[in-house]
C-alpha cells in the first residue's frame, strides 16, 4: 500500500508527474492516493522529503535485486 505522511509532505507534486496510472492527486492542502493506485512504487523515490512509502517496486528501482 502507498501511504503519504501528511506532516512531511511539502506538496511539491514531483510524485504526481511520475505516477504511471495517474493515481496521485495534488490537492491544495494534501496529496491524495486514489483508489486506482496499483502500488507500483514509482512515486516513492521521487519524494524529496521521504513522505511517501510502500509500493512493490521500490527495491528494484533503487538497484537492489
Amino acid at each position: 500500500m502507498i501511504t503519504v505522511d501528511p506532516a512531511s509532505c511539502v506538496l511539491c507534486g514531483l510524485c504526481v508527474g511520475v505516477c504511471p496510472p495517474n493515481a496521485l492527486e495534488l490537492m491544495p492542502d494534501r496529496l491524495e492516493v486514489l483508489s486506482h493506485c496499483t502500488e507500483c512504487g514509482w512515486c516513492v523515490p521521487y519524494c524529496p522529503v521521504g513522505a511517501i512509502s510502500g509500493g512493490r517496486r521500490v527495491r528494484r528501482l533503487r538497484g537492489s535485486s
